[in-house]
Formats: C-alpha cells, structure tokens, sequence
C-alpha cells in the first residue's frame, strides 16, 4: 500500500505536514490480506500494537472453550482502529479486507504528530463507543429489540443511504447477527421474520436494508 491509500483510509482529514509524515510512517507498516471466513489467530498476524482496517470488513470472535457459544467483541470497517486478536480471540472477514499492522514504534511515531494523535483518539473514542453499545444491547431481555438496535448500528457507522432505505452492504448471517447481540441462530431468524413483517428491514441473500429514513438511524 503506498503512503496515499494509506492517508485516504484512517488519515484522510490530516493535514500536512503532519499527514504526509503518517502516510510514510504508516506506508512503511506490515500490511496483510484477510481473507474472507478465514481464521487469523494472534499467531497469524504480524506483531503490532493497534491494527487498521483498510478496506473490507472484519470482527473479533472469542470463544472461550468453557462457553456454549461464542459471541462478537468488535466490528470493524474501512478507517476504523481494532486491537489485535486476544489469546482467546480470533479475526474473521466478512468480505476479503486489507489490513495496516502498526508496530509499537510506528505508533509512537504517529502519536509524536498533534493532528494525527486527535484523529487516532477520535477514532478509538467511536470504537469504544459502539462497545459500549453494544454491550448496552445486552440488557434488553426482548431479543428482537436487540436485533433492531445492532441493525441500526451497522448501519449508522457502515450503512449507505440509498432511495429505498439504507444499506448495509456486507454479508450478515443468522449465526453472526447471533454472536453480536448473545442469542441463539433460531431466536435471531425468528426476530428478523418480525421484523421484515413490521417493515423495518428487508434481506436480499447475506445482505439487508433498514426500510427508515436516514435520519431515524442518526438519531437512534
């Protein structure tokens, strides 16, 4: 990846001269292929201390050999910040993604850049706040409110607006809807049978449409 894909991802409202001394720092990272619905283990990856999703999409798995299932610690698309895979983590792809490894030096690097320090805090900030989110879902006892509010999360940070709803253009299975908000496949295909009735959402494949105006998923 050369220095200015690597600036039209994560840096892309960096000015210079701070944003053309990160695309070199980050031109000069590890990058590595994912491969969708493929396993990448801590092992698999280059050592490095925060990672950048370039383009695709991709999640952290855990499953911890004492739990029934396992469950979705984070969701991540083009520009956004993750972590790497805990010991009992593991990072899928939904769609084939490409991903900057920042090395604990590149990150000094980048943090030693005022303006690009603000936009990586701004970045963790929103990523801290979509797990707060998303652990916030796990209160509701009524499972097909849990459904609507991660279908109205993916596609606030991801969605595209289009003329019959917004979008949410990465593949979303029964079982991966399941492992985001902690239900089981059967109870996440029966709330999106009740959903697609009440008309809120509509599914094409892997794929699904919320049926609001883009400014009810803002606000929600």
């Amino acid at each position: 990846m050369d220095a200015e894909s690597a600036r039209s991802r994560l840096l892309e409202s960096v000015p210079s001269p701070d944003g053309e001394v990160a695309a070199g720092i980050l031109a000069a990272c590890p990058t590595v292929d994912v491969v969708a619905g493929e396993p990448y283990f801590r092992s698999s990856l280059p050592a490095g201390a925060l990672l950048i999703v370039e383009r695709g999409f991709v999640v952290l798995r855990m499953a911890p050999p004492r739990m029934n299932r396992s469950i979705i610690t984070c969701d991540a698309g083009p520009g956004r910040l993750v972590l790497p895979p805990a010991l009992e983590e593991v990072l899928f792809a939904l769609v084939d993604s490409h991903l900057t490894v920042i090395s604990p030096k590149a990150l000094d690097e980048l943090l030693a850049l005022p303006a690009v320090a603000k936009t990586m805090l701004e970045q963790l900030a929103v990523t801290l706040r979509e797990r707060q989110e998303a652990i916030g879902n796990f209160g509701s006892r009524w499972h097909i409110d849990r459904v609507r509010r991660k279908l109205l999360q993916l596609a606030r940070s991801y969605g595209r607006v289009a003329r019959d709803g917004v979008r949410i253009d990465f593949p979303l299975s029964h079982a991966l809807l399941a492992d985001m908000i902690g239900s089981s496949r059967e109870t996440v295909t029966r709330s999106l049978d009740e959903l697609q009735r009440d008309g809120f959402v509509a599914r094409r494949g892997h794929n699904y449409r919320l049926l609001v105006a883009p400014d009810c998923v803002a606000s929600a």
